[in-house]
């Protein structure tokens, strides 16, 4: 025979006052024992409020917001008459306790909350999935699911008011959760996270002949890195110029010495070398955050990514100990290392441990381009084509032919300010400008 019973808040310490945050059951929900009710959450955590019975809910007596405290009543439920002595435990521990009597035995401890992660994520814990909008709570409530799935699917931050059920009479499974989650993860990566309306699907075969290419893995994998760079890393670009005329002869004069050993050095190994030197004088440029954002770990090594264009789309692989190796060492490794990429030859070590990344475009053309950083180093150095130009020289009042590098860096903008900037970028231009400057 089915019984009535209340169902309270237990003992949670000593929080007063906490607020609800969700409420996981609706009236006509089947839940067992330990299937949670609410979610509570104070200044310092949240917790949840697990079911002391198994049994239907008749009602719910709370409301998302409402603050409750110890023994405040949350919902009534039917519960079997086997289960109803259960419910005598939680009454008794949250009513005021009698005066104490020789020979009293104290009574059993009602079930404690199980505490659930709290909503601001420490520099362990993973940030929320992204979603395409926020909660409708409404929505969210009347929709047709098992206290585990909503449980599930907040976890998950899915909208179950935007999930279509596949079970019976339409009711919601994880499976369904599961694959909203997968649909918005795909159109975050395609443009629609932060909140922003993804793409509007169009059927472009209506305005003439298409066709389709499928994109590669690289092309899928570089897209999402640089994605999740451009919208977490705050960018600043900073534009300046590099006169290289004697770095260019002193280049087409060390090829002609080392023709016979297959050496071919080429601006890229110079700016790697420069690059070194100005991460040494502007030690910012060559850290990273920690994930938490508390702390800016400084590099004692100095590992030099570079982006090479393959078939398949960009890869970056890296570079290591530059300043211990001699400028053809380097050259000759550049060289290696371009080959093994284009031949998918690149391991993931290959690509990891980067501290500043170069994008060279000087051999294809351009002025200025803004690349974005390669987190979580802090800065990326991009080249466009070096071009020769009338440059007025003070000291003799003419103008004179130099061949000018331009130089874009961009940089994280909550490790870097504009002057350090600028100053970096003044510093690489006369190193690269001078290359005695580089023994320095």
């Amino acid at each position: 025979m089915a019984e009535e019973k209340n169902i309270v808040v237990p003992d949670i310490g000593d929080f007063e006052g906490v607020e609800v945050i969700e409420i996981m059951v609706s009236p006509g929900d089947t839940i067992n024992v330990e299937d949670p009710l609410v979610s509570l959450e104070s200044d310092k955590a949240a917790m949840e409020i697990p079911s002391p019975l198994a049994g239907t809910i008749r009602e719910v007596k709370i409301k998302i917001g409402d603050q409750v405290s110890k023994g405040d009543l949350l919902a009534t439920m039917e519960v079997a008459a086997a289960e109803s002595a259960a419910v005598a435990h939680q009454e008794a521990e949250t009513a005021e306790p009698p005066e104490e009597t020789p020979g009293a035995t104290e009574p059993e401890q009602p079930p404690t909350p199980t505490p659930a992660p709290s909503r601001k994520p420490a520099a362990d814990q993973r940030p929320p999935p992204v979603t395409p909008s926020p909660i409708d709570e409404a929505g969210f409530r009347k929709a047709h699911a098992s206290p585990s799935v909503r449980k599930f699917a907040r976890e998950l931050g899915a909208d179950l008011g935007q999930i279509t059920g596949t079970g019976k009479k339409g009711r919601i499974s994880r499976q369904d959760v599961t694959a909203f989650v997968k649909r918005v993860m795909t159109s975050a990566t395609a443009g629609g996270g932060l909140g922003v309306a993804p793409m509007p699907e169009i059927d472009f075969s209506e305005f003439g002949d298409i066709e389709t290419q499928p994109l590669t893995k690289i092309n899928k994998l570089t897209g999402q890195v640089l994605h999740r760079n451009w919208v977490t890393v705050p960018h600043v670009t900073q534009f300046d110029e590099a006169d290289i005329t004697e770095l260019e002869a002193f280049r087409r004069q060390l090829n002609k010495e080392h023709k016979d050993e297959g050496v071919r050095v080429t601006v890229l190994a110079f700016l790697m070398k420069a690059l070194v030197s100005a991460l040494k004088e502007y030690p910012r440029f060559n850290s990273s955050l920690d994930p938490g954002g508390e702390n800016l770990v400084l590099k004692k090594y100095f590992h030099i990514g570079v982006a090479v264009d393959t078939p398949d789309g960009l890869v970056v692989p890296v570079i290591r100990d530059c300043d211990r190796k001699s400028l053809i060492e380097v050259a000759n490794e550049l060289i290696a290392v371009s080959a093994r990429a284009r031949a998918k030859k690149l391991s993931p070590a290959d690509l990891s441990g980067g501290c500043i990344s170069i994008s060279s475009l000087g051999g294809i053309g351009g002025t200025a381009f803004t690349p974005i950083v390669n987190a979580p180093e802090v800065a990326i150095l991009g080249v466009s084509r070096a071009q020769m130009r009338p440059v007025y020289q003070e000291e003799d009042g003419e103008f004179e032919p130099r061949l000018i590098l331009p130089l874009s860096l961009s940089y994280d903008h909550r490790v870097i300010d504009g002057a350090d900037g600028a100053r970096f970028t003044s510093f690489l231009s006369k190193l690269l400008s001078d290359t005695r400057r580089l023994l320095l």
